[in-house]
């Protein structure tokens, strides 16, 4: 009797730590979601300083705005339809359709915190799209635009890339795969789910709205004259300090792709991951700014494109 007695207490004690390993766990992993996103977060500050600076004064104020309804609109449509559509259950591989406006989510472990992460990169696929459009698109134009990828567009490729059960990554047979024959795609960061998306979307509003009046040729605005000098950056000390911004907020963007930290090789994980955002815009920084030296005659150097080598070389390696 004694004997079973002490089988019942130590099976107790097994269960209870058990369950204290797996709230600890929990805690630890949530814990580094929220500083990786509340990174990814101050990313808008970058995303804000980098297009006032590249502006005319007027503009920075409609510049301004579109950052405010960037994250204002992208979380709410992402709250309302977004989440759903990327993270909810389906049959089809194609969209989500469980989960609007957080209906049974509360109940998920975990899943407050992917929603809070992909919220926040769901906003900084929208924010890309911004500057492609400056000065030449007005403030609800860009509402609507927003809400649209915040919305269908960017859940839908997250969806079919991240999700588990979308076209291009989904398990049968007991094997990841994807509908075009071959492994599964791979995405640690985002590089094409966000960044990718977000490109194309702002080059198809570039296209559409054209570019500024006089950038590439005479001025349909009658006897103004424009020189070429109207178009260079208005404060190189904001776009500096801007894509200092970006630089920083990428730590989190990359690393708190590394969705949990409560193993150790997950922390070496988000270490080599951490080297790896801290070297590659070095280099693509660099390379960029010694090629458009020797590209300027008088040879001068082009602080703005060491500012997009950097953010092209943190883009590249988000892959």
């Amino acid at each position: 009797m004694e004997g079973k007695l002490i089988e019942e207490r130590f099976a107790k004690l097994e269960q209870s730590l058990a369950d204290a390993e797996m709230n600890y766990n929990e805690c630890l992993d949530t814990v580094w979601m929220l500083l990786a996103t509340m990174l990814i977060f101050f990313m808008q500050a970058g995303f804000t300083l980098i297009e006032a600076g590249s502006v005319g004064v007027k503009a920075a104020q409609h510049i301004v705005a579109k950052t405010l309804c960037v994250v204002t609109v992208g979380f709410l449509c992402w709250y309302a339809l977004g989440y759903p559509l990327a993270y909810g259950l389906d049959l089809s591989k194609f969209p989500g359709h469980s989960g609007f406006a957080l209906i049974g989510v509360y109940r998920s472990r975990g899943a407050l915190r992917i929603w809070f992460q992909q919220a926040a990169l769901c906003a900084t696929s929208v924010a890309v799209v911004s500057g492609a459009m400056a000065e030449r698109t007005m403030v609800k134009g860009f509402l609507a635009y927003a809400a649209i990828m915040a919305s269908l567009i960017y859940p839908i490729v997250v969806h079919w890339s991240w999700s588990g059960i979308g076209i291009f990554d989904y398990e049968e047979g007991g094997q990841r795969q994807s509908v075009i024959s071959g492994p599964p795609l791979v995405d640690f960061a985002g590089s094409g789910v966000v960044h990718l998306v977000g490109g194309v979307a702002a080059l198809c509003g570039a296209a559409a709205v054209g570019p500024r009046d006089g950038r590439f040729g005479a001025a349909s605005t009658g006897n103004v004259e424009i020189t070429a000098t109207q178009f260079d950056a208005k404060s190189m000390p904001f776009i500096v300090v801007g894509t200092f911004f970006l630089w920083f907020g990428w730590f989190g963007f990359n690393a708190g792709s590394v969705s949990n930290m409560h193993t150790l090789a997950a922390a070496q994980t988000a270490g080599v991951v951490s080297v790896n955002t801290a070297l590659a815009p070095c280099v693509s920084g660099l390379v960029v700014f010694a090629f458009r030296r020797q590209m300027q005659s008088p040879a001068v150097g082009d602080i703005r494109g060491f500012c997009n080598g950097i953010l092209a070389g943190l883009v590249a390696i988000s892959a």
